[in-house]
């Protein structure tokens, strides 16, 4: 099925809170100690952190459209030096979702590579990501996207 990738505007805010619901969920799923809850108000309180994105100046949202509605959106941003992470400035890829029934139609990957086709636009030196450990199918993708493996979360509950 064809998609177009533009950048997101306001009115995609409402599906794109369900993007970002989804994203809770699969986390929530894969580590319930490790990742929030989602909870009543999810969608509407991912879409409004979205929505405030929108309006900063470094931070982009790309959005794939099939056939009029948001079938996915990739959420990019810079970031400064961290001596706390030991990294220079970056981008940084916060998101990538597609929904359900538009997956392995290479969505995802175009998405991706808009965002680091952005942060390159903004001078940044790298690009980086987070993923779940478990989600396989996404660190299959961001290696063939030329990602590497360089840092490993690991947590403790202390309960």
């Amino acid at each position: 099925m064809p998609f177009t990738i533009r950048r997101a505007e306001r009115r995609d805010t409402e599906s794109l809170g369900r993007l970002g619901a989804m994203l809770m969920h699969t986390h929530y799923a894969f580590d319930p100690q490790r990742f929030l809850a989602p909870r009543e108000g999810t969608e509407r309180g991912y879409a409004s952190f979205l929505d405030d994105m929108l309006d900063s100046p470094g931070a982009a949202i790309f959005v794939a459209e099939e056939d009029g509605e948001i079938a996915g959106y990739v959420f990019a941003a810079l970031e400064p030096l961290s001596w706390k992470e030991l990294r220079g400035p970056a981008g940084y890829i916060h998101d990538v979702a597609v929904r359900e029934g538009s997956r392995r139609h290479g969505i995802a990957a175009q998405l991706m590579q808009v965002a680091i086709d952005w942060v390159r636009e903004q001078g940044a030196p790298r690009v980086l990501l987070g993923t779940a450990a478990q989600n396989t199918q996404a660190q299959a993708l961001f290696h063939r996207l030329g990602f590497r493996d360089t840092m490993i979360e690991m947590t403790r509950e202390l309960s």
